[in-house]
């Protein structure tokens, strides 16, 4: 066997230096196709090694665990169970939600999971009780997701509240950075939710009369826009329609409620109405400042580096059209500075 390789060797030496200018070429060929596949190698800080996942989430404001666990989180395990394609279901269920974790065969491609799981949830539904949210999917976050957290602060304390960096948190920075391409979800931490709130005088209901769901769906009546057809004249047409988006505290405390004795009865007359912050179940800070932080999750298969790079242009933009001593806190957690510092690592000991 030895002799049989060293001729063999020695006959591959022989064709090599026979032809030269072939093997110059080949081996240039291959460096410039090794160094091309080089930089478009996907590098990460850990490789994925989960199988395809599908997270449920369902809300029953209130419910006790026992009975999400009996009514909510038992009649989707019993649906989900047998779905084409799922090898385990797992859930976890707490006050008021529950969440399911379906797991697919290796090699289940998401979107055709999450297909599979959208119909099967449509015979869930009819099980659930009223008053119960239909469940809802997590978008399709990578289990090493969280790429990069970022927190809005205020400058110098005091400048900005709370409520003014939540409302900033969610309805600017987090509906921007939602259409980056890669992006799968951003999950604010922290700040003080704005809300209008309507204190009931018990004394003021019993003397109208009035029960709290009259007031609640009053309420909810008064915060709707209504359509009412068109109008033409000389050939053109003219929309008419009535507003009644609730836009301030006055708009809520001019709701009619009911008619007794011919007299409206308003919300003012029976509730104090006004502007609130809810109730709190977490905080977010940053460097001994309030702040809301974001995690942002990337979508499966979506480059680390260039999403990140794609992310610092965002935050930079996003960064000139917020309100004066509102800051952007983008180095408090960034999956890229590993990738990058090991990168560095390995090119040194190279």
């Amino acid at each position: 066997m030895r002799i049989k390789a060293a001729i063999m060797i020695g006959k591959i030496i022989q064709w090599s230096l026979g032809n030269r200018l072939f093997v110059v070429l080949g081996a240039l060929l291959l460096l410039g196709w090794g160094g091309y596949a080089t930089t478009r190698t996907p590098v990460d800080v850990f490789p994925d090694l989960t199988a395809p996942t599908v997270t449920l989430v369902t809300e029953a404001h209130g419910m006790t665990p026992t009975d999400m666990e009996a009514l909510v989180t038992f009649p989707i395990e019993t649906a989900l169970n047998g779905a084409p394609g799922v090898r385990r279901v797992r859930s976890s269920t707490k006050i008021g939600l529950s969440v399911i974790s379906v797991e697919f065969a290796w090699g289940t491609d998401a979107y055709l999971a999450r297909q599979v799981v959208a119909e099967k949830l449509q015979l869930a539904k009819a099980a659930l009780p009223a008053g119960v949210e239909a469940p809802i999917m997590a978008p399709a976050a990578s289990v090493m997701g969280e790429i990069m957290f970022i927190a809005l602060t205020s400058e110098s304390a005091g400048q900005h509240s709370t409520v003014a960096l939540k409302n900033t948190a969610d309805y600017v920075l987090r509906k921007r950075l939602l259409a980056i391409p890669g992006v799968a979800e951003v999950l604010p931490i922290g700040g003080d939710l704005q809300q209008f709130q309507v204190t009931l005088k018990p004394e003021r209901l019993a003397a109208y009369g009035l029960t709290i769901d009259e007031v609640a769906k009053a309420v909810e009546g008064s915060n709707s826009n209504a359509a009412a057809g068109f109008y033409t004249e000389g050939g053109q047409e003219y929309l008419i329609q009535g507003i009644g988006r609730v836009r301030q505290v006055e708009d809520i405390a001019e709701a009619v409620v009911a008619v007794k004795n011919g007299q409206a009865v308003l919300i003012r007359h029976i509730a104090d109405v006004a502007l609130g912050t809810a109730v709190q179940r977490g905080i977010g800070s940053t460097n001994g400042k309030p702040a809301v932080v974001l995690g942002i999750q990337r979508q499966p298969g979506a480059n680390t580096l260039e999403l990140t790079r794609v992310l610092d242009a965002a935050i930079a933009d996003i960064q000139k059209s917020l309100p004066a001593g509102m800051k952007i806190e983008n180095r408090l957690f960034r999956q890229a500075d590993f990738i990058e510092i090991s990168s560095a690592t390995l090119l040194a000991a190279l």
